[in-house]
C-alpha cells in the first residue's frame, strides 16, 4: 500500500495549498504563508515508498479513508475530507521530475478564460454558453520531455527568375534558371512533447508556448491543491514527434534564406538530428470539461500564460444560414458579370 503525504500548516495543521498568485503554500484555515523551501524541508524526508502496478491503493493520512488512484497519479485530494496529497512513492524508477514551471493562474481565471473563448464565435448554438455548465475544473501538472539538440541540413532547390523586355512590337518574357543548394546548422533547445496517454497531443500542442524563464528545479512542495501525473510515454515514443518538429523548422528556416527568386522548390533534402539533452518536466495545464446534449467537451488552459484551447458544438441551422447568405451573395455579384460577357 502506497503512502500518502499531507501538506498541513505548521502553525495550525491545516490543509496547504500552493498558490500561484503569492508563489507560495497557504493554509486554507488561518492565512499563513510559507515558501517552497520552508515546507520542502519539512516533508522531504517523509516519502513513503511502494506503489503497485494497476491501481495504488493508500489511506488518507487525514481521515483514514481508503483510497485508490491509477499508477500516473502523483497528486490528489482526499474526495471525503478534501485533504491535499502528494504521493511520494509514484516518483520511483526514474518518475521524479527535474524541473517544473509552478501555476501562475487561478481557478477562477480558467473560468474566465473559457466564458471568453466564447465570444465572437458566430456558429456557436446560443444556448451552449447559456444553459451549459463546467462539470469539472482541475489544476493538473502534466509531464512533458523537453529535448535540446540540433539539426544539420543540406537542401538542393530549382530556382527561377524571370525578366521582361519590351520591343516596339512585342513583350519578351526571359526565364532563367538556377540550382541553389543551402546547409546548415540548426540548434533546438526545449522543444516539448506532452508525456501522459491521458490528454490528447493535439491539445497539448496547441496551449504552447510556455515561457522557460519560469523553469526551476523541481519540488515536491510546488503540487500540494493540484493534481499531478508523471509519465506513462517514454522519450523514445515522444522523441519522433520532437523530431518532426525540429526538422520541418530547420528546413523552413533555411529555404527561407532564399530570396530574390519568383518561386524555389526543393528537390532534395539531407537531414540529421542529434539529441543533445532530455529534460523531465511538469507543466501547469487547467482542464475544463463540460456536458452539453450527452456529448463532453474538454477544454485546457496553459497554467502560466493563460491560453485557452478546446473544441465547440456548431449550431447546424446557424452555419446552413451563414453558408447559404454568402452563396447568394456571390451569386448577386457573378451573375450580372456572366450576363455582360456571354
Amino acid at each position: 500500500m502506497a503512502t500518502a503525504t499531507n501538506y498541513q500548516c505548521p502553525a495550525c495543521g491545516g490543509p496547504l495549498h500552493f498558490s500561484g498568485t503569492t508563489q507560495k503554500l497557504e493554509c486554507d484555515y488561518c492565512g499563513s504563508s510559507y515558501t517552497v523551501e520552508e515546507i520542502d524541508k519539512k516533508y522531504i524526508n517523509e516519502e513513503s515508498l511502494e506503489g503497485l502496478s494497476g491501481l495504488v491503493e493508500y489511506n488518507c493520512p487525514s481521515c483514514g479513508a481508503q483510497l485508490f488512484c491509477d499508477e500516473t497519479t502523483a497528486a490528489t485530494s482526499c474526495p471525503y475530507c478534501g485533504n491535499n496529497q502528494v504521493l511520494h512513492s509514484q516518483f520511483k524508477g526514474g518518475k521524479l521530475p527535474q524541473k517544473i514551471i509552478p501555476f501562475k493562474l487561478e481557478k477562477q481565471s480558467a473560468v474566465n478564460a473559457l466564458k471568453n473563448h466564447y465570444k465572437g464565435k458566430k456558429l456557436l448554438p446560443k444556448v451552449f454558453s447559456e444553459q451549459n455548465h463546467i462539470e469539472e475544473i482541475k489544476g493538473v501538472y502534466l509531464p512533458f520531455w523537453l529535448f535540446d539538440g540540433h539539426v544539420d541540413v543540406q537542401l538542393d532547390m530549382k530556382a527561377i527568375r524571370t525578366a521582361v523586355h519590351y520591343t516596339s512590337k512585342e513583350k519578351i518574357i526571359t526565364s532563367s534558371h538556377y540550382n541553389v543548394t543551402r546547409a546548415g546548422t540548426v540548434s533546438f533547445e526545449k522543444i516539448s512533447v506532452d508525456a501522459s496517454k491521458k490528454m490528447d497531443d493535439a491539445l497539448m500542442d496547441s496551449i504552447e508556448p510556455f515561457d522557460y524563464a519560469d523553469l526551476r528545479d523541481f519540488k515536491a512542495s510546488y503540487l500540494p491543491g493540484f493534481f499531478a501525473e508523471v509519465y506513462d510515454v517514454s522519450t523514445e515514443e515522444c522523441y519522433e514527434r520532437a523530431k518532426i518538429r525540429a526538422e520541418n523548422t530547420a528546413v523552413d528556416e533555411l529555404r527561407n534564406s532564399v530570396s530574390g527568386y519568383e518561386s524555389v522548390n526543393i528537390v532534395n533534402k539531407q537531414v540529421r538530428i542529434t539529441n543533445d539533452k532530455v529534460t523531465y518536466s511538469f507543466m501547469p495545464v487547467w482542464v475544463l470539461s463540460t456536458k452539453w446534449r450527452d456529448k463532453n467537451y474538454i477544454f485546457a488552459m496553459n497554467g502560466q500564460t493563460g491560453k485557452m484551447v478546446g473544441d465547440l458544438p456548431v449550431d447546424k441551422g446557424l452555419f446552413c444560414k451563414y453558408f447559404f447568405g454568402i452563396a447568394l451573395g456571390v451569386a448577386a455579384v457573378v451573375a450580372p458579370l456572366v450576363y455582360f460577357f456571354f
